[in-house]
Parts: C-alpha cells; sequence; structure tokens
C-alpha cells in the first residue's frame, strides 16, 4: 500500500505565507519525482511545481518567484514553500508523486487526498 499525505493548508491573508508537505507512505521502493497540483473553482487542474529526485524543478509561470519546491529523499516528503499568495492561489491542491512499488515492476502515479488553501483578501 502507498499513501500520501498532505498537510499545511488552510486560510492566509493575500501576502502571506503558507508551506504544505506531502509524506509518501507504504511499500515503497524508491520514488522518481513528486510535485503539487491546484485546481480551483472552474478552473482545470494544472502543475504548479514538480521535483525529480536529482532536484531538476519546474514551476508554472503563474507562481514563479513566489513558491519553492523541495524535497527530503530520506523522509519520502516534498514540500510547497508558498509566499506572497495571492487570492488566485485559492484552490485545492495535491501532492502527487511517480512511486515504485516493492517488488512491483515499474512507476505508478499516485495522489493525496488534496488539502484546501483559502487567501484572503
Amino acid at each position: 500500500q502507498v499513501q500520501l499525505v498532505e498537510s499545511g493548508g488552510g486560510l492566509v491573508q493575500a501576502g502571506g505565507s503558507l508551506r504544505l508537505s506531502c509524506a509518501a507512505s507504504g511499500s515503497i521502493f524508491s520514488i522518481n519525482a513528486m510535485g503539487w497540483y491546484r485546481q480551483a473553482p472552474g478552473k482545470q487542474r494544472e502543475l504548479v511545481a514538480s521535483i525529480t529526485r536529482d532536484d531538476l524543478t519546474e514551476y508554472a509561470d503563474s507562481v514563479k518567484g513566489r513558491f519553492t519546491i523541495s524535497r527530503d529523499n530520506a523522509k519520502n516528503t516534498v514540500y510547497l514553500q508558498m509566499n506572497s499568495l495571492k487570492s488566485e492561489d485559492t484552490a485545492v491542491y495535491y501532492c502527487n508523486a511517480a512511486i515504485r512499488r516493492a517488488q512491483v515492476l515499474g512507476t505508478s502515479w499516485y495522489w493525496g487526498q488534496g488539502t484546501q488553501v483559502t487567501v484572503s483578501t
């Protein structure tokens, strides 16, 4: 069993900061990449940021310079530091990971349950 658990979401005023965490647990052999997606009402799900095991990162244009993704491979955890938050950042944020399971061939994609981020004005 593989499970991704997000934490750190909540309500914050515009201009504030939040730090999201996502921890993977279970029969994990390795994690090749982890990332954060978000989906706001009336909008499509979009990639916010992703990071590989070798620290290759990519960001959505809308968050560049404000958000930073990082990971702790030893803890199977990815973080998203969100600064200078705007109302348009309000969304449900989902953790995603490409994971090799123990004794299973190939890589599968797993999703967390989502954590709500609400930015008030």
